[in-house]
């Protein structure tokens, strides 16, 4: 009876044995590991600005974590590490003035660029804790979407045209979806509406009189989303178009008929042939030429060649004698003429002739 008793005794003791046991591995392995948390395992960032990689651990020691960030690629990529905030070694150039480490581990990276965009792991040590804490971030960088605008041939078309493609297009943008949109109302692949693969084009096959409308596109990506002006596709019937043609032929056919019946030719004035230059100008001074007589302003003039006689001072008493005479007066002093040429030509009547005199 003694042996049954002791028996179911000695199990039990064993059992409790191997309970602490369990008990003191599991609160030894609380103690030696660093336990992390990641509020947000993605973050989306635009170029040019900020993105704070957010994490959070807890330990049992005191000491100093050792921290390490690392940027997933073919080969990997250390950004920084760190014990506490003090950075160890030297950044990569990429990365100098653009890096700032918390003291919970959280990293924060300014002047974001596209090159920035990718899945960031992280580790954090302690030197008394056997387990590492880990985790991972995926960071998407993004440029933001300018207001697009819509290309197209022509906004005006004939009913039953085929084939009429819309270009959504814009100029800034990364990661890119379109959406389109009729009278404000989204438009899908149906019988005459056909978009891309990428839906950047709307393409209508055959255009009808009910695709008189206003279209507009929308460009979206993880950062934000832009909504083009709006267009309008005007169709006209082909009936129509007969119509505008006939009218504008008939107006054109109007104005020519007016301006012809009211333009007179305009009569210029004849002008006189010029005269030639005079041969003075062109060719050296002749004696002969200054014997001839030549035309001024219409009138014949002579150049003759007059010497004045010379007077007998005898005659100086008598004609200082008979100053005042008024016979004497009126008559003019008499002249030799040398070289005279004789000419017949006509001279204007009331017009005297001009003579070149030369006095000795």
């Amino acid at each position: 009876m003694k042996a049954e008793k002791e028996a179911p005794s000695k199990a039990k003791i064993i059992s409790q044995i191997l309970l602490l046991m369990c008990l003191g591995s599991f609160n030894s392995g609380g103690v030696l590991a660093v336990n992390m948390t990641i509020p947000n395992t993605l973050i989306r960032g635009t170029v040019g600005g900020e993105a704070l990689l957010s994490v959070r651990y807890t330990s049992f020691s005191v000491d100093l974590p050792v921290i390490k960030w690392q940027l997933k690629r073919e080969k990997d990529v250390t950004v920084v590490q760190s014990i506490g905030t003090d950075i160890i070694g030297t950044l990569r150039p990429d990365y100098r003035d653009r890096i700032l480490v918390f003291e919970n581990g959280t990293l924060l990276l300014h002047n974001l660029r596209l090159s920035d965009d990718g899945t960031y792991d992280v580790e954090i040590s302690i030197t008394d804790d056997t387990f590492t804490g880990e985790g991972s971030i995926t960071l998407t960088v993004d440029e933001s979407i300018s207001r697009p605008y819509i290309n197209m041939e022509s906004s005006s078309v004939l009913e039953l045209s085929e084939n009429v493609v819309l270009n959504c297009s814009h100029d800034n943008g990364t990661r890119t979806t379109y959406r389109w949109f009729k009278g404000g109302k989204p438009l899908t692949n149906v019988t005459r509406f056909v978009l891309s693969t990428d839906q950047k084009f709307l393409t209508i096959t055959r255009v009808l009189m009910a695709d008189d409308d206003v279209y507009t596109c929308m460009v979206e990506n993880p950062v934000g989303n832009m909504t083009s002006l709006p267009i309008r596709l005007t169709v006209y019937r082909r009936s129509s178009l007969y119509i505008i043609l006939s009218t504008g032929g008939i107006f054109l056919l109007i104005t020519l008929v007016t301006v012809c019946a009211c333009w007179t030719p305009s009569k210029k004035p004849k002008h006189p042939p010029r005269k030639p230059l005079s041969r003075f100008h062109h060719s050296p001074i002749s004696h002969t030429d200054d014997l001839l007589p030549k035309e001024h302003n219409g009138i014949n003039a002579v150049t003759s060649l007059y010497i004045l006689q010379q007077k007998d001072p005898s005659m100086d008493d008598s004609s200082s004698n008979s100053i005042g005479s008024p016979s004497e007066l009126d008559n003019p002093p008499c002249y030799t003429v040398h070289g005279s040429p004789k000419y017949t030509g006509s001279q204007s009547n009331g017009s005297p002739a001009r003579s070149s005199h030369r006095y000795t």
